[in-house]
């Protein structure tokens, strides 16, 4: 199952934040906010809550960001308690709150490539956002 959604660069993106990162519908950023890589979201709760609802607890997630020709997948395991209808978080670490879409990601902020990020600070940018349900082989 597969869900893509739209968010927008901003001048203030940083992407430096080792452990963490996140999307959200907020319009504005400060320099604070050096997890966040895009802004004005327009996901939908229940269609990610659809696409989560049909793994299981210990199943992993494929979080694909795309701008302008340029991809960076992060994969995590699903939080199945995700809830938050305002930003979704990718974190590194095992904290999982209702913000959190996928703990012990393999990637955080800091991990993309500056090519995307340099293209990710211009609030004209728009950026493809798909979550999808990521297919791993169990070994018995």
């Amino acid at each position: 199952m597969k869900y893509t959604f739209t968010a927008y660069g901003h001048p203030n993106i940083l992407a430096t934040h080792k452990t963490t990162l996140e999307i959200t519908k907020d319009t504005q950023l400060t320099e604070k906010g050096n997890c966040i890589v895009a802004v004005w979201a327009d996901f939908s709760l229940l269609r990610i809550k659809e696409v989560i609802g049909s793994c299981s607890s210990n199943d992993k997630i494929l979080l694909t960001i795309a701008v302008a020709g340029i991809k960076e997948e992060i994969i995590a395991v699903v939080n199945k308690n995700f809830g938050s209808d305002k930003e979704i978080v990718l974190r590194k670490g095992s904290f999982a709150s209702e913000r959190t879409l996928g703990i012990h990601a393999n990637k955080a902020a800091a991990g993309l490539s500056r090519e995307l990020v340099e293209k990710l600070k211009n609030s004209a940018t728009a950026v493809s956002v798909t979550i999808e349900t990521h297919e791993t082989h169990h070994t018995p």
